[in-house]
């Protein structure tokens, strides 16, 4: 069974955790967000009651 020889598989994984945390991770993480969430103030809205038409 091919399937239980982890001679080219093993190495092919590596490689592509190899790859992406050398080389496309630090790319993504270089960017930016554009909503940063601690520029925004708090607001707090009242809540009004729900009047229901039969009480």
């Amino acid at each position: 069974m091919p399937q239980l020889n982890p001679n080219p598989w093993f190495t092919i994984m590596l490689l592509t955790w190899f790859t992406f945390s050398l080389l496309i991770q630090p790319k993504l993480l270089s960017f930016t967000p554009t909503n940063d969430p601690t520029n925004k103030t708090t607001t707090t809205t009242k809540p009004t009651p729900w009047v229901w038409p039969w009480t």
